[in-house]
């Protein structure tokens, strides 16, 4: 599926061709002027948000609204209460046992360097708050263009940042190494959005967004060029 810059009149940020809007997320030591707080009661961890964001919601979340995910917090420098701390310690002592997530890559897992008061989510599009950084969920095909222009924009190198799990920690890769970033989606964050299995998520640093889709268009051109070049060449061989 192509991936295109909305026509003129539109937001710069609008793209086509995605299953749901990119959204923004913002990390706060206040509550964001002008942003609802969210009231859609407690959710099983915070790549919720993602999901409602990306459903068109705008809201921002209070620390406690994270707390029913202790890997989730960890990741976003958010502290448990004392008497939950335990649960980071035997979420991941679970994870280890079953062999999904050992005690050794704990400590490589990027998280968030200070922590938030207050997380806004929203559309990017919305132009709601300053987003820290802006969230995909994209097909391979479209990731391969966003990477393309990440690196015409001077977000990205050759050499792209991807982890798998936790999903969320995609976040803090793109934010403390400024380079667009891939998280394949793991499977906490496949269970409680509606991220298709064909999609993963790729993570653009909030700060070089407006560059990034600037740089969409030549992208897509030198896209088709390349593919009507590579059609022409496999023609030669049938």
């Amino acid at each position: 599926m192509t991936l295109t810059v909305a026509a003129a009149g539109c937001s710069s940020a609008s793209l086509l061709g995605l299953s749901r809007p990119p959204i923004a997320i913002g990390f706060f030591s206040a509550p964001p002027v002008g942003l609802a707080p969210w009231s859609g009661g407690a959710v099983p961890a915070g790549c919720v948000f993602w999901d409602r964001a990306m459903s068109g919601e705008t809201f921002y979340t209070a620390v406690s609204d994270h707390h029913n995910c202790a890997v989730g917090s960890y990741v976003l420098g958010i502290e448990l209460p004392a008497e939950r701390a335990h649960e980071l310690g035997d979420t991941l002592t679970f994870m280890d046992a079953h062999n999904y997530v050992s005690m050794a890559e704990v400590p490589g897992i990027p998280t968030v360097a200070t922590a938030p008061q207050f997380i806004a989510f929203g559309p990017v599009d919305a132009d709601a708050f300053v987003a820290d950084v802006v969230l995909l969920a994209a097909q391979p095909a479209q990731a391969m263009l966003i990477y393309e222009a990440s690196i015409r924009a001077g977000a990205s190198t050759g050499l792209t940042n991807a982890l798998g799990r936790p999903a969320c920690a995609v976040l803090p890769l793109a934010i403390s190494t400024g380079h667009t970033s891939i998280s394949l989606g793991c499977r906490g964050n496949r269970t409680f959005t509606a991220l298709d299995e064909s999609e993963m998520y790729v993570s653009v640093p909030g700060d070089k967004w407006a560059s990034v889709v600037a740089a969409l268009t030549e992208t897509e051109v030198a896209d088709a060029t390349m593919s009507a070049h590579y059609a022409g060449h496999k023609a030669t061989f049938e």
